[in-house]
């Protein structure tokens, strides 16, 4: 028997990657989910599946967590700015508990791209390999769900702002990136290196042209100055350093960032991935 365990598993790719290893037939007694808060976690729990909680920034609770777990599903923190620290914390964790195999979520070619949040899992990356625990690497690319919350804003003002230029995005579902994260997890060889990325390439003003279809109104693309972003984020209400990370990794698209013509996810997924329609389209029509 093999015990899987996911962190991060009440947040969006967490909980998801949980439903994908359900799907590839893992039973839930096998499953723990690690977690921050346990009264988020009911519903996990009703499904047989194991929690424990715990924080990347408290290590016993992480020693406790790890204990007795073949595999780890190692979803990055939210935290940026922190995470070098916190991730750490949790490879040490792993590596004193003796997990056979960390999967971990870091970002497409974390040891090339432009984008500064590439930073902290480059440096996540270089402490697993020191770690002498054997690991894969899952360097997701940019998430459609991205999108969906800023898409009835577009719809409203008709204009999609942006600091991405003609850059093309190679995005994908989460819940892809989930059922990829599941494949490597049950099946992947240590060392395994994914680059994640989606079958689509999409400009912002294509992303601009999928909003106005779905929507039945026009939608332009309109490109900023990456400070000049930066600070239309702010004015929106997003934390002064969200807004510029979220512009840097506009400008890092810019330059083809978040591009890529790998065919690791399509290939771990094994069927087609789901259209940015798809996903963008609930955060449209809802009533």
């Amino acid at each position: 028997m093999t015990t899987y365990a996911v962190t991060g598993a009440t947040g969006g790719l967490g909980s998801a990657s949980i439903t994908a290893l359900l799907d590839r037939g893992v039973a839930p007694r096998d499953i723990v989910a690690v977690v921050r808060d346990a009264a988020k976690a009911a519903d996990l729990e009703a499904k047989g599946i194991g929690i424990r909680v715990a924080d990347y920034a408290d290590r016993p609770s992480l020693d406790a967590a790890f204990a007795g777990v073949d595999k780890l599903l190692f979803i990055s923190g939210s935290e940026v700015g922190a995470r070098v620290a916190q991730h750490t914390a949790v490879v040490d964790a792993a590596a004193a508990a003796g997990v056979g195999l960390v999967a971990y979520t870091s970002i497409l070619r974390a040891d090339s791209s432009p984008l500064l949040l590439a930073q902290e899992h480059l440096a996540t990356e270089k402490a697993l390999a020191a770690s002498g625990v054997p690991f894969v690497l899952l360097r997701n690319g940019w998430y459609w769900d991205n999108y969906a919350a800023s898409a009835p804003t577009a719809l409203e003002l008709g204009v999609f702002y942006g600091s991405a230029g003609d850059g093309k995005v190679a995005g994908a579902a989460r819940s892809d990136y989930a059922a990829a994260a599941a494949a490597a997890l049950v099946s992947a060889d240590p060392g395994a290196v994914y680059e994640l990325a989606g079958t689509q390439h999409l400009t912002y003003a294509d992303i601009a042209a999928t909003f106005a279809e779905i929507g039945g109104t026009p939608v332009r693309y309109e490109n900023l100055p990456q400070q000049d972003y930066a600070a239309a984020l702010v004015k929106a209400g997003l934390p002064e350093g969200f807004a510029g990370v979220l512009a840097d990794s506009d400008a890092g698209a810019a330059i083809g960032g978040l591009d890529s013509d790998s065919d690791d996810l399509v290939t771990l997924v094994g069927r087609p991935l789901v259209p940015f329609a798809d996903v963008i389209r609930p955060a449209l029509t809802q009533s």
